[in-house]
């Protein structure tokens, strides 16, 4: 059978399910919209779900989301995709769609529902349980979240904030613009009002604008006993439970565990089995340093001080995996030669302008930078005109010198913000880089002198008669051109340091001009030196 009448039984085949799909679809009971949704987003939901062209739409949508389905592994019959989701809304099965979705871990229904275009985002957010609804919104993206947040009304929105956890509250509304933060706290509760303020006066990137106000407390004079109804009554509120704050009029006297409280018996004084050895932070330290504090002491939870040793709230192990995470984005950024920028989320999700926007400053520096290398290669004209093999060798010599200093900057930037090296070790990361690279450069001159005589050499058909100067001369350069470019690569990210720059700005960018202009004028140095008879 011809391809032509392949693909036309294929189209008709495919029809044919699509228009037994909208006969079935037209064929389910429709469902009431729940009971518990407000009547302002009763009135939008409904406008929208009767909306005859948007019904055609999510038809179509949903034939496109099986198309791409097909392409791929069948899912598990029990699993929610991007298709079953769009049938329910197609079917009007709404407790349906409540029920499946209450069932999803939070995390991946916000997967799923980004999926999704922004209509239809919007519809299905509007239909989840409240407490679905605020678990999902914490896990949305920057750009999903902005978007439904566009689209809400006071109540959506407040209902939002009141329900998401403070921390997480705070940090949303520090992206928002200055009306929409101005409106949520005026229409929140006062507790909530007075718990943002707090949080959205501490300076940005600090322990203080990234803790949390919700937490267990436990007072000195109580018992194991009374603290397990204390975690009953604030458990619910509370950002985690594992670990509970003794405190005396804010002051923070101890630690206890939960693991501690049910090994006790239920008579046992909580003082007698908190841990009085407790460290915290400030509400002014980097928020880097608190989340590298958590990781050395392997903490879930750090407790957060303000000037005065006042306790004020806590950092959870959550919050600090975000914030090493962007952290190690940005140092990535800054190593390529990219700007970090606020309005960069994911490669996909980043607009094509953004991209642009921060490549490019960068790039025009390096672009400019490389006049140097080209003002020691013009130095060196009668050389080339000379020597033409010269010129062969120098993208091997730059590349390779670059590469090394590469590798020593890489682990430099990296011991730095593992607070393994500081600025103060200078002299024994020279000592250490010049024993390395002096075994490096020896392997790699050796390598590469013999590359030089097989190929001009040997296999050269004695077109080079002065072949063994060229492996003199490439291999010693080499040599102390790799020697030259891990000292540079150890030590510019400690001088930045020193100096208060970012150490990543100097670890690829800077390096790579340093290298290259370095490398091609000791190249060219003995060259002249060993070539003196040929250039005249």
């Amino acid at each position: 059978m011809e391809k032509k009448e392949k693909d036309a039984l294929g189209q008709g085949a495919q029809e044919g399910r699509e228009a037994h799909l909208d006969e079935h679809l037209e064929q389910m009971p429709a469902q009431e919209l729940p009971a518990d949704i407000p009547a302002e987003v009763r009135e939008k939901l409904a406008r929208d779900l009767n909306d005859k062209e948007a019904a055609e739409d999510l038809r179509q949508d949903v034939r496109d989301a099986e198309k791409e389905e097909a392409k791929e592994a069948p899912p598990a019959p029990n699993k929610l995709t991007k298709s079953r989701l769009l049938k329910l809304l197609v079917k009007k099965q709404y407790v349906k769609l409540r029920e499946v979705t209450e069932d999803m871990q939070p995390a991946d229904l916000a997967e799923l529902l980004e999926e999704l275009d922004e209509n239809n985002r919007l519809v299905v957010f509007r239909l989840l349980k409240k407490e679905v609804a605020t678990e999902v919104f914490t896990y949305m993206s920057d750009e999903a979240r902005d978007e439904l947040v566009d689209e809400f009304s006071d109540v959506e929105l407040i209902t939002a904030i009141e329900e998401m956890s403070l921390d997480d509250a705070a940090d949303l509304l520090e992206d928002m613009p200055a009306g929409v933060v101005k409106r949520v706290l005026e229409k929140s509760s006062p507790q909530t009002r007075e718990s943002l303020n707090k949080l959205l006066h501490y300076p940005e990137n600090s322990a203080g604008s990234l803790m949390t106000l919700e937490y267990v407390r436990l007072r000195r004079e109580m018992t194991v006993k009374q603290a397990f109804a204390a975690i009953r009554q604030q458990g619910e509120q509370a950002e985690t439970l594992y670990t509970c704050y003794v405190v005396d009029k804010n002051r923070l006297l101890g630690i206890v565990s939960v693991r501690s409280l049910l090994l006790a018996e239920l008579d046992t004084p909580i003082t007698e089995i908190m841990d009085e050895n407790v460290i915290a932070v400030r509400v002014t330290d980097d928020q880097e340093f608190v989340s590298r504090e958590m990781q050395r002491y392997d903490f879930t939870a750090m407790p957060v001080l303000d000037n005065e040793g006042m306790f004020v709230g806590i950092i959870t192990i959550d919050d600090a995996i975000d914030v090493l995470t962007e952290e190690s984005t940005e140092d990535m950024q800054k190593m390529a030669a990219i700007l970090p920028d606020d309005e960069a989320t994911t490669y996909f999700g980043t607009s094509v302008w953004t991209h642009a926007k921060q490549r490019i400053p960068w790039l025009m520096i390096l672009m400019l930078s490389a006049t140097f290398t080209g003002m020691v290669t013009t130095h060196y004209e009668q050389a080339f005109v000379a020597l033409p093999l010269l010129v062969s060798f120098m993208p091997m010599l730059m590349g390779t010198a670059g590469n090394c200093g590469n590798q020593v900057s890489t682990q430099m930037v990296r011991g730095l913000a593992l607070d393994e090296i500081e600025p103060a070790d200078f002299l024994k990361v020279v000592y250490k880089e010049l024993r390395v690279s002096m075994i490096v450069g020896l392997v790699l001159g050796v390598a590469n002198g013999l590359r030089i005589w097989l190929m001009y050499g040997v296999f050269g058909g004695g077109q080079y008669p002065n072949v063994m100067d060229y492996v003199v001369v490439v291999s010693l350069a080499l040599f102390l051109s790799i020697i030259l470019a891990k000292l540079v690569g150890g030590l510019l990210p400690l001088g930045a340091k020193k100096l208060g720059f970012d150490p990543a700005i100097m670890a690829n960018p800077f390096l790579s001009t340093i290298v290259d202009c370095c490398s091609l004028l000791i190249y060219f140095q003995i060259a002249t030196v060993v070539f003196r008879s040929y250039m005249g």
